[in-house]
């Protein structure tokens, strides 16, 4: 049973994205896991691993447990499946239940056993691991001793050996990374430059509430970036991002507060169609920005501990499932807003103002749709599939889907003295009438 219960904690360790790569210092407290995940991290040839224990100490309710059954290993992506293959067929040919530890795998790459512990120092170990052949491997621990709990505290130290011998502490499919976070955050500059020039100078008779809060978004959003450029390139040179950390959490939530908040009360038409919401409305408020603030706890917990931890995986899933609640609860104010626009098409008489009206937001409502599809599940199949030295690829997929998504946005609802919500054209009134009338217009 316990067999069978490492080849589910192996397969579904092995499909996290792990992004943290800085110095960590982890501390493990009577632990009975069978498998420990601690990192992953892309190697250059000459890269180095390095693990310093203290305070170890293992047990058994069966009696001393044999410390050649306890140990930490690299596992290369491309060894996975036979490790998980050999695994099943050991367990199938098994008669006794005696089967070997995936210590004892050819195709694992064994670190040291705690009988290495014994030798030296019973408490402690420190050593650093060169990588001779270059790919992403995952850092393991194993406990393969029958009903064992392990304590230690753990420092583990993953980098790679520039040319001028200095260190990189990210993975090599995330090096660029940096780079990338501060082009977009200085795109991000220019665009709040643009806006607050043309909305809400330029055309600050036409402006409304929301552009102020659209410009605060794009604020945000280019903080957002800076600290995270920072962060990472803190962590790339030194291995700690130096409080970088803390406000790239800080922007990060601010952010997508922001953001759902935006797409609401454009959504519901607030401070464009009517200057006020109702209680429906405030209710879908209420709603996003509280599950908005679980999320970012949840994701600050992801980012500041690691797969380690024994909740790490439900965090995981927490975060996902709020974030599946949040895009589908702010669909709901877009296709309200469309469904009151096309009733009151039918009585007031004004077919071009309202056919305009609902090309605008039945626009929205797809690229919306669309915005979310694409940052929920192409980045992320992005991150599972790309090799591990093009993991910057699904960054630079992410962060222009955000730019191309916050342009639409603005640019659509900008403040103009004839924007699309208020064209009249009596020449169309008849076209916009039957286009009205046409069923095909529903979403």
């Amino acid at each position: 049973m316990e067999k069978v219960i490492f080849l589910r904690l192996l397969l579904l360790l092995s499909l996290i994205s792990v992004s943290a790569a800085e110095i960590k210092n982890l501390k493990i407290t009577s632990d009975s896991r069978p498998i420990i995940l601690f990192e992953k991290f892309g190697f250059t040839p000459g890269g180095i691993v390095g693990i310093s224990l203290s305070d170890v100490s293992f047990f058994s309710s069966l009696g001393n447990p044999d410390p050649s059954l306890l140990g930490f290993f690299l596992l290369a992506e491309q060894n996975l499946i036979q490790v998980i293959y050999e695994s099943q067929q050991e367990i199938s040919n098994s008669q006794n239940g005696n089967i070997p530890c995936v210590l004892s795998s050819p195709y694992v790459n064994l670190l040291f056993t705690f009988h290495d512990l014994a030798q030296s120092s019973p408490n402690s170990y420190n050593h650093s691991f060169p990588i001779a052949h270059p790919d992403e491997y995952s850092l393991y621990f194993a406990n393969c001793g029958p009903e064992s709990q392990v304590s230690m505290t753990v420092r583990t130290d993953m980098y790679n050996v520039l040319p001028d011998k200095s260190h990189d502490y990210l993975s090599v499919g995330q090096a660029p990374v940096p780079s990338i976070y501060f082009f977009f955050a200085v795109a991000y500059v220019i665009f709040l430059v643009v806006w607050v020039h043309f909305s809400l100078f330029k055309n600050r008779l036409s402006s409304h509430r929301i552009h102020h809060i659209m410009a605060g978004l794009l604020l945000v959003k280019a903080l957002n970036l800076i600290c995270a450029a920072e962060d990472q390139h803190y962590i790339r040179i030194t291995g700690t991002p130096h409080g970088w950390d803390v406000l790239f959490y800080l922007f990060q939530f601010l952010k997508g507060v922001l953001l759902f908040a935006v797409i609401v009360l454009i959504g519901t038409g607030w401070s464009f169609l009517k200057p006020f919401l109702q209680e429906r409305e405030k209710k879908v408020l209420m709603i996003v920005i509280p599950l908005q603030v679980i999320a970012n706890i949840a994701y600050i917990v992801i980012g500041e501990t690691g797969p380690f931890i024994q909740n790490w995986v439900t965090w995981k899933q927490l975060v996902l499932v709020i974030d599946i609640i949040c895009c589908c609860v702010i669909m709901f104010p877009i296709v309200w807003s469309i469904r009151t626009l096309r009733e009151t098409s039918k009585t007031d008489g004004k077919a071009a103002r309202n056919l305009a009206k609902l090309t605008l937001f039945r626009q929205f409502y797809i690229v919306v749709i669309g915005y979310l599809y694409f940052t929920r599940i192409v980045v992320y199949a992005l991150k599972t599939i790309a090799a591990y030295k093009y993991q910057w690829v699904s960054v630079v997929a992410e962060e222009t889907a955000n730019l191309a998504f916050y342009i639409f946005m603005v640019y659509m609802f900008r403040p103009v003295e004839r924007n699309q919500y208020f064209a009249l054209d009596e020449e169309e009134e008849e076209a916009a009438q039957a286009a009205l009338r046409d069923e095909e217009f529903e979403l």
